[in-house]
């Protein structure tokens, strides 16, 4: 059934644990009107348990890096989402702000390992020309995760309240996790793959195998944090991020103060804006894959898609002037897409930067950027809406943050294309005994 392409399979479960990953964290921000109403939480309160999440989750991002490069993404990716799914049902019993606090510590710990995980086995399963796109298909579980949410929390918690929702969603991991040690191994060991398709997998890439399993890695972590282009990876993750963490979990709410949006009933708003993002993860990484083929270099390829992508993001700051909803939706259907372009380019980097055995660590440095940003950009959200809240103009404050959103990614590209001028790989020790061989110097 999958002679040939089974790579394509692969790619069918971890799009699969990304969907269930946003699924999980997304509830949050969808029960929030709900949750706020009976536990009295202010804006503020909401911002913390963010802020507890994406606390755990930079934390998560660096430990499961460096593990999951250790002990393989079989065992890694196993390890990560039972972590998770225990903790998202953990919700069900929280009754306070330092109970749904804890829990969202334990979801933000585990859901980690979700990227690092997954860009790790792209890079073990597909040669260069094909990353962008198949990673873009896997990143698109993060809209279609928010799309399942946005369509189901609201009939789970009509039908059975919402503890009920976080029992229901937390248990679909573990059914995931049947099908992943089923089905799952690296390439050299994988029984179900053809000759041929190992060798094409293996001819499109820089090694000399196809498998940068526990045993071959001892690329020294600390040794990356000297290297340009991972500092490229940390900004492109890091200013950008935090952005995304904006649109998942306030939308909802400023579509429900700002246009009356009734949250108990399934959105086809939010629907369509997540949709969005689907497009864009596939779109954004098929954009770069096709230039690769037709002769571009690698880098410049993933750049020149940057450079467009941050070009359209400037378009919302236009909300500020939006009074119809359909036209938000538009608007912030572009915004999220965009963005989702964007994030499945500066993955596919890391495998293009880096080899193999530092793939997963340099995704998580990059991620717990993202996710530091993560912890201070919800303070800026909170004091801004409950100060515009308390003049009578919440809409006012989320104008604000679209225009401060709209001119970053500009700005991140800019420094990402200092940091990277020339095309330049990470190159390991062959022996694997002692690490990265030698440093590139700063590129000038």
């Amino acid at each position: 059934m999958f002679t040939n392409k089974y790579r394509w399979f692969v790619v069918f479960l971890l799009f699969t644990a990304t969907t269930i990953n946003y699924l999980d964290r997304q509830i949050i921000g969808l029960l929030k009107p709900i949750l706020e109403k009976e536990f009295t939480w202010t804006e503020t309160d909401f911002a913390h348990i963010v802020m507890a999440f994406t606390a755990a989750y930079a934390v998560g991002l660096l430990l499961f890096g460096w593990i999951i490069d250790q002990i393989g993404t079989k065992a890694g990716y196993s390890i990560t989402i039972i972590i998770w799914s225990l903790a998202g049902m953990f919700h069900a019993v929280a009754r306070s702000v330092s109970g749904f606090s804890l829990a969202r510590l334990a979801l933000g710990i585990g859901e980690a390992g979700n990227y690092p995980a997954a860009v790790k086995t792209v890079a073990e399963w597909f040669p260069k020309k094909e990353r962008g796109l198949a990673t873009g298909l896997f990143n698109a579980g993060t809209s279609i995760g928010v799309v399942f949410a946005v369509l189901f929390v609201p009939w789970i918690l009509n039908n059975y309240g919402w503890q009920a929702v976080f029992w229901i969603t937390g248990a679909l991991g573990f059914v995931w996790l049947i099908a992943w040690l089923r089905f799952y191994e690296v390439p050299t060991r994988q029984h179900r793959l053809s000759a041929t398709e190992y060798q094409y997998i293996t001819a499109g890439q820089d090694d000399a195998t196809a498998d940068a399993s526990a045993d071959q890695n001892s690329v020294k972590w600390f040794q990356l944090f000297a290297l340009p282009q991972t500092w490229a990876m940390i900004v492109g993750k890091g200013m950008i991020d935090p952005i995304y963490w904006f649109f998942l979990f306030w939308l909802p709410s400023y579509f429900s103060s700002t246009f009356n949006l009734d949250l108990k009933k399934p959105s086809v708003e939010l629907m369509l804006i997540y949709l969005a993002t689907t497009a864009g993860s596939i779109g954004g990484g098929y954009l770069s894959s096709t230039l690769i083929k037709r002769g571009w270099p690698t880098l410049k390829a993933r750049k020149s898609a940057l450079l467009l992508f941050a070009l359209i993001e400037i378009s919302i700051i236009l909300a500020q002037f939006v009074t119809d909803v359909w036209v938000a939706v538009g608007l912030l259907s572009v915004a999220v897409g965009v963005h989702q372009a964007w994030a499945t380019n500066v993955f596919t980097l890391a495998s293009d930067l880096f080899p193999r055995q530092a793939v997963s660590s340099v995704v998580g440095i990059a991620g717990t950027a993202g996710a530091v940003g993560g912890i201070f950009f919800p303070i800026l959200v909170g004091s801004l809406l409950d100060k515009y809240k308390a003049a009578g103009n919440l809409t006012g404050g989320y104008n604000l943050l679209f225009t401060i959103c709209g001119f970053t990614y500009l700005t991140a590209w800019f420094i990402i294309h200092l940091l990277t001028r020339t095309d330049r790989k990470v190159e390991p020790d062959m022996s694997y005994s002692t690490g990265l061989s030698e440093l590139p110097k700063p590129l000038s």
